[in-house]
């Protein structure tokens, strides 16, 4: 007998029992339900479902996943020799660094779907509903905005925090008003900080190697800028991606292919995306212009990353791939047109903020994407009353 007959003979014989969502999930996940709709009433039809939406969303982080691991490896043997770098496309897609990828970030994308799951199945047990998709993107977002040395008991753990304080006790997928992966991110940033922002976390066995002469500790580029010192990547290096970083998080132009995928399907909203670049581009503005007024001077511990010019901050850190699969999130983000536009400028424009302002930790677009989470549903109630406002002034205008 074929599996699917096997799990169709599975699946009626756990019918109404307390094991039935962990069948039902196992069959929907590998072939499309079998329940069709029935006369009585209208419905809509579409083409697409959650199963289909989640996975548009992971085809859209792939390219990210892929160049991740070759960077991995990349970034390995750049600080054995730094005179790779001086060709970065002849060295950079070889089997060499793709194996580094493969053995660090691999175990990361297996830890994060398999501990996930498996607490998405205990609940849906206990709770008696079913297995819902909603961790199918969060399982690849997690190791994509993790350092690549994370430890996988480490990231067990935080997954744990994460599903369970981030979405289960909201209820499940679509209940949660914070993005569970950001949830997930926060909890391994304040539990284990120096894991989470050292200066020789971001490059594949780094501590081994501090002692190479010439090697580079694999401090990320937010680093050197909030420390006054020089940056020696090009902006080709910061546009494609040739620099440490979290594994997903460092080529703008793949990110950037991704937010086509997502905007074509109607996945994401252009909106956000576009407002959370325009809010991070006037902070930089502000702040380049505080520098060129020499308000702030050099000796200033918030010289660098403040002088770091405005087109710049876009391409370096997390922003672009928080603007694009996090604050995009459609359950944890504004609903309105004009909140999401009040919604993604605020999150631009308190990313650089924290940048700045706090040199232990400059990347701040995930806790601007928390914050901003929270305050998602204030943002749509007002401008929900606005426009009611607005429609009963035009009314009495009317009847008068």
């Amino acid at each position: 007998m074929s599996l699917k007959g096997n799990l169709h003979i599975l699946k009626e014989k756990y019918r109404g029992t307390k094991m039935a969502p962990a069948f039902n999930a196992i069959h929907t996940f590998l072939y499309l339900p079998n329940e069709v709709t029935h006369a009585g009433g209208t419905h809509i039809k579409a083409a697409d479902d959650l199963k289909r939406t989640m996975n548009i969303v992971i085809t859209a982080l792939i390219p990210c996943l892929l160049f991740g691991m070759f960077n991995a490896g990349y970034q390995h043997y750049a600080a054995i020799d730094p005179t790779l770098r001086a060709n970065v496309l002849a060295n950079f897609f070889t089997i060499d660094n793709l194996w580094i990828g493969i053995i660090k970030v691999l175990p990361l994308v297996i830890v994060s779907y398999g501990v996930g799951l498996l607490v998405e199945f205990i609940f849906a047990v206990i709770k008696g509903h079913e297995v819902e998709e909603g961790y199918l993107v969060t399982g690849m977002l997690v190791p994509l905005i993790v350092p690549v040395d994370t430890p996988l008991w480490m990231l067990s753990v935080a997954v744990i925090f994460g599903v369970v304080i981030g979405k289960e006790v909201f209820g499940g997928t679509g209940m949660n008003i914070l993005n569970p992966a950001l949830t997930i991110r926060a909890f391994l940033f304040f539990a284990y900080p120096t894991w989470m922002s050292g200066d020789k976390v971001w490059v594949y066995d780094a501590v081994e190697r501090t002692g190479t002469a010439d090697a580079i500790s694999g401090e990320t580029i937010l680093g050197s800028y909030a420390q006054n010192q020089e940056v020696l990547y090009s902006n080709w290096d910061k546009f494609m991606g040739f620099i440490p970083g979290s594994v997903g998080e460092t080529s703008t132009l793949l990110i950037l292919v991704g937010a086509a995928i997502l905007i074509f399907t109607k996945i994401g909203s252009w909106r956000i995306i576009l407002s959370t670049f325009a809010g991070a581009a006037a902070m930089g503005l502000i702040f380049n212009l505080i520098t060129a007024n020499g308000i702030i001077t050099e000796s200033s511990k918030f010289y660098g990353l403040m002088n770091t010019v405005w087109w710049e901050h876009l391409m370096i850190g997390g922003l672009a791939f928080g603007a694009v699969f996090m604050a995009t999130d459609p359950v944890t983000g504004s609903q309105t047109n004009k909140g999401k536009w009040i919604y993604g400028f605020l999150i631009g424009f308190i990313s650089i903020m924290i940048r700045v302002f706090n040199p232990a930790y400059p990347e701040g677009v995930f806790l601007a994407i928390l914050l901003m989470n929270v305050f998602a549903p204030t943002i749509d109630h007002y401008v929900v009353q606005g426009n009611v406002t607005k429609r009963l002034k035009r009314l009495k205008l009317k009847t008068a």
